[in-house]
């Protein structure tokens, strides 16, 4: 039988998260959501999306994320894995991380 997942959105720094996880249950803390087993793909090929790679990094030590209802735009119960992806709030287009580029010298 397959694992359930989700689809979460929600608002973070003026920007749209979309991650994929597990659990999402009521928080033992009033007014929260309860994000847990966050989902990444494990990339080991040549290409790399910058985009799922930011959030791995950003949520690498998360073991749950506490989400504030007033946040949460929806979750959505997946039957596959899709991109995670961060979007502009105001149009909804992906934000672009730029591929880190070494100064160029003197």
């Amino acid at each position: 039988m397959a694992k359930t997942l989700y689809k979460v959105s929600f608002f973070n720094a003026g920007k749209v998260y979309e991650l994929y996880a597990r659990r999402v249950e009521s928080g033992a803390l009033w007014g929260f959501t309860e994000i847990r087993d966050l989902v990444f793909d494990i990339n080991e090929g040549l290409v790399i999306d910058p985009t799922e790679e930011r959030l791995r990094d950003e949520f690498a030590h998360t073991t749950a994320l506490h989400l504030p209802m007033q946040s949460i735009i929806r979750i959505e119960e997946v039957a596959h894995k899709g991109q995670s992806a961060i979007r502009d709030a105001a149009t909804g287009e992906k934000v672009v991380t730029p591929f880190p580029v070494p100064p160029r010298g003197k």
